[in-house]
Order: structure tokens, then C-alpha cells, then sequence
């Protein structure tokens, strides 16, 4: 980790909560959870704090990791990381028929990665969906960075009220964004709505898959951790998720874990067991790495109290995420494309 990586990093953790409030913000995020024996009712009730704390908490250790897009991919052989996440992004706007000039929404939208690739390779203008003040505060900035700040924008709002007409858009899409949400069938709703006839919404959902077992209580643990360490309310299963779609009103048009047919296992870059150079900060060794560099900068007082607790708990996130992925019970790429009828039969 270089100097000013590691500066970035002790300076961006706790995002907009105050530096002296990480660690009682860190103490209240955990008790939402099942893994602390928090209630699943209590994370639902309580979403929109639960997923802004833990964003405010998370989001200079992702950026750190994984860059600007916060989400994996299927990989080739021979393919690196960042270059599987681009090709996930292209493909999602591939599915959509994007052309140059289409008005987009990215439903849950980080600091805007996926936006800003998707908005290049597709000549269109994506507006970012977030709810998080500090997420929305450093895209802007990577926007102007980019040159992409007249094309895509930001709004800040929850995806279960969305501040936008009806019809708004010509394409809608989610990227490991609305598995957050406390109700699918609510968000899914609000997608449908602001949609316009005919066009199409695609997604990559996190979901335990049908291998899941809800009374073995090693995946129930394994679900736990990834809840607790991904700022979730509940994991639901794929077929949750279609159900949700037609309630909303949605024809679903291709669905499929795309998870399954990964030549390179999705959550190999989190495995223990392997090392890779181009993406060390996410290897078990770059962990270790960053985990006693975040020790060292709160003991002296560059990080806030409490950024070693952040750590921890996205430590216990990469283990449950590589379990669920070995045994199948978890993917975080179910993928789905659905129409918004011609004809609004609701």
C-alpha cells in the first residue's frame, strides 16, 4: 500500500459521519444484523439508515479494493478482473439495446463506475440513483474527472419513492444495487413506473440460489455473514426475485445465474487460497496488509476509531461470500432482463 493509498483510505472511513461518531455508528450497524442477533424486521424497518451507515462506513475501503465499480463479474481465462468487470458492464448494456441518445438510470448507483463505462461505451446519458451524500459527493468529482459531468448525473433519493415522473427513461438497470432493498416487489415497482412502455429493465441480483438450505445451519451462517458484511436487509432466492418482477407488473424476458458458467470462479479473487498481483489489495495477503495498516493508522490517529471494526466486519464478508460461492448456495450475478408491457396492465 502506498503512502497516499494509505492516506485516501484512513481519511475517507466514516464518509459523512462525523470522525468522533465511527465507532457508535460501526457499534449500531453491527446490531442490525443476524450475525450480532440483530432481527431481520429491525433491517427492514430501518433500511435507509442501515444502508447509508454502512456505505458511509464501507465505501474508501471498495473504492480502495476494487476501484470505481463496486461488483464482481464472471471471468475468461487469461482475463484480468478489471477487465471481466468491464465486460460485465457491456454486456448489461448490450441486453438493453442502448443507443446513442437514450436517457438511462442506474438504480443504486455507488460513486458512479458502472455509470460512467456504461455512458461511454454506449454514447448515452445515465443518471446515478443513490441515496448516500458521500457516495453522490465523490462521483460528481470522478465525473469531472472523467469528462462525462454533462452526460451523467447524480440524484439523491431512495429507490423505494424515486423523485421522477412517469416515463422517464428508456432504460432502467440495477448492478448488485437492489438487493438491498426491504421490499422487491416495492422497488421493482417504482423501476416499473418510471420506465417507459416497452422498454426494459436488467439487473445482477444477489441471491442464495435453490442449493440453499434454510434449516442447515452452516448456510444459514454463511447468509448471516454476507447480510452483515454487504449492508443487507435479507438475501432472497432467485425465484423471489422473478416472482417480485411479474408482481410489479414486468414480462421477464431471459433470466440465468450467470455465476454458473464462469470459467474463473466469481469469488477467486477473495479465496485465501489465491495470490494475483493485479488484484492484490483484495487477496487474503493484501487483507492482512491492509488490515494492519488501518490498525496502525487508527492507533496514531489518522483513521477514525472504529476503522478497524469496518474492517473486520468486510473481513467476515469475503469469507461468507467465498463459502456461498464454493458451495453454490450464492450468487451475486443472477441476471435478469424484463419488459415494461406497451399496453400498462395495471
Amino acid at each position: 500500500m502506498s503512502r497516499a493509498g494509505a492516506l485516501d483510505l484512513a481519511t475517507g472511513v466514516g464518509g459523512e459521519i462525523d470522525k468522533g461518531e465511527v465507532l457508535a455508528a460501526v457499534e449500531k450497524y453491527e446490531k442490525y444484523h443476524g450475525y450480532y442477533g440483530g432481527e431481520e424486521k429491525e433491517r427492514k424497518e430501518n433500511y435507509t439508515d442501515m444502508v447509508n451507515k454502512y456505505y458511509d462506513l464501507v465505501t474508501s475501503f471498495y473504492e480502495y479494493g476494487w476501484g470505481e465499480s463496486f461488483h464482481f463479474a464472471p471471468r475468461w481465462k487469461g482475463e484480468s478482473l478489471k477487465e471481466s468487470i468491464k465486460r460485465h458492464e457491456h454486456f448489461l448494456a448490450l441486453q438493453l439495446g442502448l443507443k446513442p441518445g437514450h436517457k438511462v438510470l442506474d438504480v443504486g448507483c455507488g460513486i458512479g463506475g458502472p455509470l460512467r463505462e456504461i455512458s461511454e461505451f454506449s454514447m448515452t446519458s445515465v443518471t446515478g440513483l443513490n441515496n448516500n451524500e458521500y457516495q453522490i459527493t465523490r462521483g460528481k468529482a470522478l465525473n469531472r474527472n472523467a469528462g462525462v459531468d454533462k452526460t451523467c448525473d447524480f440524484v439523491k433519493a431512495d429507490f423505494m419513492k424515486m423523485p421522477f415522473p412517469d416515463n422517464s427513461f428508456d432504460a432502467v438497470y440495477a448492478i448488485e444495487a437492489t438487493c438491498h432493498a426491504p421490499d422487491p416487489v416495492g422497488c421493482y415497482k417504482e423501476i416499473y413506473r418510471v420506465l417507459k412502455p416497452g422498454q426494459c429493465f436488467a439487473a445482477y441480483e444477489w441471491c442464495m440460489t435453490n442449493s440453499y438450505d434454510p434449516n442447515n445451519t452452516e448456510h444459514q451462517k454463511i447468509k448471516a455473514e454476507i447480510e452483515l458484511g454487504n449492508g443487507l436487509p435479507d438475501v432472497r432466492l432467485t425465484g423471489q426475485c422473478i416472482e417480485a418482477l411479474k408482481q410489479a407488473g414486468f414480462v421477464v424476458i431471459w433470466d440465468k445465474d450467470l455465476a454458473a458458467d464462469s470459467p474463473v470462479p466469481w469469488y477467486l479473487p477473495l479465496d485465501k487460497s489465491h495470490f494475483s498481483l493485479s488484484s492484490f489489495r483484495l487477496t487474503a495477503v493484501g487483507r492482512f496488509v491492509t488490515k494492519n495498516m488501518v490498525m496502525a493508522l487508527e492507533y496514531v490517529g489518522l483513521a477514525p476509531k472504529g476503522s478497524q471494526r469496518v474492517q473486520a466486519f468486510l473481513e467476515k464478508a469475503a469469507e461468507g461470500l467465498v463459502d456461498g460461492g464454493r458451495k453454490e448456495i450464492f450468487t451475486p450475478m443472477y441476471f435478469f432482463l424484463a419488459r415494461k408491457p406497451h399496453t400498462d396492465s395495471q
